[in-house]
């Protein structure tokens, strides 16, 4: 039978136009009469929605009672019957609501307080309902039921925003689940989306679809209005503060549901958008649940840049609770110099305490979120869930050692070997860079039976005593009988300086002075060891030429050739995946360090058959940790996420945006004498009309930008080179935000220029 002979046998209406409306559980339909609007709904015919039906009835009769807020009528069938049924299906006919729709009303605090006022008082009176069905009723869209949504992250198809929803969702099983058997649970009405609420422009004037009520934590209620509240605004804390202060007065929550919320509001938007990207695909042409999903995307992505301890204490605000306590800087500085020796350095004239981290941003604990464009370790992103619940679920099932036989080293290895040419193809794993280091000069010694090494002025290769007898940076500062006898320095080929260009001029005159200095040693020479950008030195790319010219004369002397790749591997140089690639070498030694494992310590060498057959022969090789199951898995994570979402790519477009930018700056401040390196590895050279180091500017460039929130560090023999090295989340408006800042900067230090 059709819906309008139904209604007008049933119900007794003369149906003038009857009209389609989006619906998720139902199917809804404007029905139009002489008599008024009403709304028909269209469900599925079971006894369970038959009870759940009747009880949404008790409850709407209930909540008629607020004299504030309007809300639909269930009409009866002629002989009274709540509903009718017709060949399987239950149709219910409800008053039809007039207003605006709160999506389609500038939101203003007046506005937005009365939702917090009428979802409180509905909250008072639903919690004293007791409807068995209801209790029994589970839904999707619960925020107890938040992890239901993992198996739409696939559905999702950016790959960095399934990985942000990750995040979240990662976040909610640590914050949430363990408290959530603390939290008041009641019936709600469960979906204050601004398409559920209608309004006169001034005040709450309706609520709408009832379809969503469940027995949960109470909590959730407001949660759920912050939410749409908060959303399309440039201070979303703000508005969801209306909001909450007004329920809180009518509902009081406790501290624990206060400090909850911004990880409820988040839960939200990850099922909003999970159920948004599964509809698409497979509900093609519906906008009800899609049609907030720029919203939630939007808003998802300003919940990464607050503080959760900001949101927190402001919210705390809005209910009256005292603000959260942390350790004072002088507290923890206090603890420091008790426990530490005064060589362990600090970053910046103002320490931050730091609390959590995620992706490219960094939150401390006084509730300021830094953007991070300093910790090149974090490769893939602070706290990136694919990384973090790799090791968790690696820990949770094995953690040994090599001696044993498993198939996370066989993975991961042939994962990682497969990122190099066939020549190097054997693997030691290691717990650091500076492990690795001291490995490979190791290996290199044992293979040749030499004893000295080549390095480069200025570089950097780890802290072990191995690793400080090849790092001119470091024994440079001991004066001038700092450097081991057996380590032989070659002049930095830094082009910044130098009277040549790089169009090969440079590499020809750096090269040939090195290999004067090679044959100085009289084949002494173990290994020649360099960085392909030379991070400490200033993060200086060598001179065009210079590799393939100085690593033929170590080899025909009987040494090895290493590249140093802890600073500059996995991707982040965007052109290439390691940095030898840039300049056509293939070394015969390759040691990895710092992002291999995304802040979980690894490292290693790769190396030939022909070195580790005769590294074999020695004494026998064991790492206690490296190469466990734990790390193995944690690194494979790490390759899977740079493969997935492009970061390589990624690296190479934003760096080229953001070199071109600081480029832009040269002109304007001629102070910057040079920006160089690529992908997301630069360096900017602060220097005077004359030449000289402006190591001083440098330092207030560094300190005034992590007093506006954005995090960098300086190096350089002089300490007048920027490093900009970020996690490879790191992206085009941030790159804006870097440039604004250090513009503002400069502008205000005219004095040093």
């Amino acid at each position: 039978m059709s819906v309008k002979r139904i209604l007008e046998q049933e119900y007794g209406l003369k149906v003038l136009q009857l009209i389609p409306m989006e619906g998720y559980v139902s199917t809804n339909i404007k029905v139009e009469t002489e008599d008024g609007i009403y709304v028909c709904k269209k469900y599925q015919d079971t006894r369970r929605t038959r009870d759940e039906l009747r009880a949404e009835d008790r409850v709407l009769e209930l909540l008629g009672n607020m004299d504030t807020c309007a809300f639909s009528r269930r009409i009866c069938t002629k002989t009274g019957a709540p509903f009718t049924e017709d060949e399987g299906t239950l149709y219910r006919l409800l008053t039809f609501l007039e207003g605006q729709f709160l999506a389609s009303v500038p939101h203003s605090p007046e506005l937005l307080s009365d939702l917090g006022r009428t979802l409180g008082r509905m909250d008072t009176l639903l919690c004293s309902v007791s409807e068995v069905v209801l209790e029994a009723k589970e839904i999707d869209w619960d925020l107890r039921h938040t992890k239901r949504c993992l198996p739409l992250l696939r559905q999702i198809p950016n790959a960095p925003d399934r990985n942000l929803v990750a995040y979240f969702l990662l976040q909610f099983d640590d914050q949430i689940s363990p408290i959530s058997h603390r939290f008041k649970r009641s019936l709600i009405y469960g979906d204050a989306n601004d398409w559920n609420v209608l309004t006169d422009g001034k005040l709450v004037s309706g609520i709408i679809d009832f379809g969503d009520m469940c027995h949960t934590w109470t909590v959730n209620e407001v949660a759920i209005g912050m939410t749409y509240a908060m959303m399309h605004k440039d201070r979303p804390l703000e508005y969801g503060q209306y909001v909450l202060e007004a329920y809180h007065r009518e509902m009081p929550l406790t501290e624990l549901e206060c400090d909850s919320l911004y990880w409820l509001i988040a839960a939200r938007l990850c099922i909003s958008v999970c159920n948004s990207a599964a509809a698409s695909g497979g509900k093609e042409g519906s906008s009800y649940i899609t049609i907030s999903e720029e919203g939630a995307w939007a808003l998802l992505h300003q919940l990464l840049r607050i503080n959760p301890m900001e949101a927190a204490n402001t919210f705390r605000k809005a209910c009256g609770f005292s603000r959260l306590h942390t350790a004072s800087t002088a507290e923890l500085l206090k603890n420091r110099k008790e426990h530490f020796g005064k060589n362990l350095s600090l970053s910046y004239a103002d320490p931050i305490p730091m609390e959590r981290a995620a992706f490219q941003y960094m939150y401390d604990t006084q509730g300021n979120t830094f953007l991070d464009a300093y910790n090149n370790i974090m490769l893939v992103g602070h706290c990136h869930p694919r990384v973090v619940e790799a090791g968790r679920k690696a820990m949770a099932k094995l953690n040994t050692n090599t001696r044993y036989l498993y198939q996370a080293l066989e993975e991961y290895s042939t994962a990682l070997l497969a990122k190099f040419p066939p020549k190097l193809n054997k693997i030691y794993f290691l717990n650091s860079g500076s492990e690795a280091s001291d490995l490979a000069i190791r290996m290199a010694k044992y293979h040749t039976r030499k004893k000295k090494v080549a390095v480069l002025d200025s570089g950097y290769h780890g802290h072990t005593q191995a690793g400080m007898q090849i790092s001119a940076y470091k024994y440079q500062k001991l004066g001038p009988d700092g450097k081991p006898w057996d380590t032989v320095e070659l002049s930095l080929p830094k082009v910044f300086g130098s009277p040549w260009k790089d169009d090969g001029t440079a590499g020809q005159n750096y090269s040939r002075e090195a290999i004067e200095r090679i044959h100085e040693t009289d084949g002494e020479l173990a290994a020649f060891i360099a960085e392909p950008i030379v991070g400490c030195g200033g993060q200086v790319p060598l001179a065009k030429g210079y590799l393939n010219a100085v690593y033929p004369e170590i080899r025909a002397q009987g040494g090895v050739v290493i590249s140093d790749e802890v600073q500059v591997g996995f991707g982040r140089l965007g052109e290439v995946f390691w940095g030898y690639e840039l300049y056509d070498v293939v070394p015969d030694i390759v040691i990895l360090g710092k992002p291999m494992g995304n802040g979980h310590p690894m490292g290693a060498v790769v190396t030939t058959d022909e070195i580790a057959e005769s590294f074999g022969q020695g004494p026998e090789f064991f790492s206690s940790f490296g190469g466990n199951p734990v790390s193995c898995q944690i690194g494979l994570a790490v390759l899977e996420v740079v493969a997935e979402e492009n970061r390589q790519e990624h690296a190479r477009n934003t760096g080229e945006y953001l070199q071109s930018a600081l480029n832009n700056l040269k002109i304007k401040y001629p102070v910057i004498g040079d920006v160089r390196g690529y992908g997301l590895f630069l360096g900017v050279e602060l220097v005077s009309p004359e030449g000289q180091p402006l190591t001083t500017l440098a330092s207030v460039l560094k300190n005034e930008l992590r007093n506006q929130f954005v995090l960098v560090s300086t190096d350089g023999p002089f300490d007048n080179v920027l490093k900009i090295k970020p996690p490879l989340s790191f992206n085009q408006k941030n790159s804006d935000e870097l440039v604004f800042k250090l513009d503002r900067i400069f502008g205000q230090n005219i004095v040093y220029f």
